[in-house]
């Protein structure tokens, strides 16, 4: 194989995280539904964040988060996302770039907001996401460089971008692009609503090749075979030509390649605070697992590892070295 430049190459949306704990009473009187992700304009996002309590504002984005687990790791990441040169887009830019992740994307001078995301913490650590697009509808193929997705080991990809018109174009010409230079495509399904918005399109993606690795947690994989049944869903990603990863809270997660198939247990907690980004930092341990050649089930595990870490406090960034949790993990060497 030719030599690369990045581990992973993350396309996503680019979004500053603003997190507030709140009671159940509170989703009732916004009429949120508990555990899913709403698009919403610039206005429904600021009379939500008035209605916010105290807040704790961190950087964002499913994929980001990925990449920054990703150097957490120790691994060579690179990011591709949109934002506005506002105070949020700064800020976004310079906490990707501290994590010690590429970022290059011009930001956009004019036009909508760096986007926000809104996320509502209830006290059983369960999160509901309101989300102001903004900058992030932004992204076309313009923004992607073509050298550095062909130079990257994975092209990392969020089911998000299959909202905006102009993202979704990128998602797929960036997928071209890789796998022209015989590289490996990953996509997450982002969120139930997501998978439920484009059940069909990601089924299609899956089958046409355009995907390589899957990653889903229960729920998006039932809304992906439209099935309640967890063993059918299951059978039915089988039979896909894809390595899966499908997360299960505190059940752990299973890898299943064809036949193979490798179960790993959730990795001990001493508190759940917040579930934002348990999914994205699964991902992030296990491409750095897959990209160094470690087994799957050890991949497993380091996925496991990283959401253990990032659901024990408030934003979906790692805030110690995942490197260095990994050296002193009992429960990855526990092989």
């Amino acid at each position: 194989m030719a030599a690369y430049k990045f581990d992973v190459l993350g396309l996503g949306n680019a979004i500053v995280d603003v997190i507030a704990p709140v009671d159940e009473d509170f989703l009732i009187a916004a009429r949120l539904r508990k555990g899913g992700m709403q698009l919403v304009d610039e206005a429904q996002a600021e009379a939500l964040y008035d209605a916010m309590g105290a807040t704790t504002i961190v950087s964002g984005g499913s994929a980001a988060n990925t990449i920054a687990g990703v150097a957490s790791f120790g691994g060579r990441g690179a990011f591709v996302g949109k934002v506005r040169a506002d105070e949020a887009g700064h800020a976004f830019a310079h906490d990707i770039k501290a994590a010690g992740v590429h970022f290059a994307t011009p930001a956009t001078p004019a036009g909508p907001a760096t986007a926000r995301c809104l996320i509502l913490v209830t006290p059983d650590g369960q999160r509901t996401m309101n989300t102001f697009l903004g900058a992030c509808q932004n992204l076309t193929c313009e923004d992607i460089d073509g050298a550095d997705v062909a130079a990257s080991k994975i092209l990392y990809l969020e089911g998000y971008l299959w909202d905006p018109p102009e993202a979704k174009k990128a998602f797929v010409e960036a997928a071209r692009i890789a796998h022209d230079a015989g590289r490996e495509v990953a996509l997450t399904l982002s969120d139930l609503f997501c998978v439920d918005r484009h059940q069909q399109e990601f089924l299609s993606l899956i089958r046409d090749g355009v995907v390589d690795i899957l990653f889903a947690n229960e729920s998006e994989l039932h809304a992906l075979y439209q099935t309640a049944d967890f063993d059918v869903a299951l059978a039915a990603l089988r039979q896909e030509n894809i390595l899966a990863a499908v997360t299960r809270s505190e059940k752990g997660a299973i890898i299943v390649k064809g036949a193979e198939t490798h179960v790993v247990p959730a990795a001990p907690i001493e508190k759940l605070v917040d579930t934002t980004g348990a999914g994205d930092l699964f991902a992030a341990g296990f491409l750095t697992g897959y990209t160094r050649n470690e087994p799957l089930g050890r991949c497993a595990r380091l996925g496991a590892l990283a959401a253990s870490e990032i659901i024990q406090h408030f934003g979906a960034r790692p805030e110690i070295r995942l490197a260095r949790l990994a050296e002193q993990s009992d429960y990855l060497h526990a092989l």
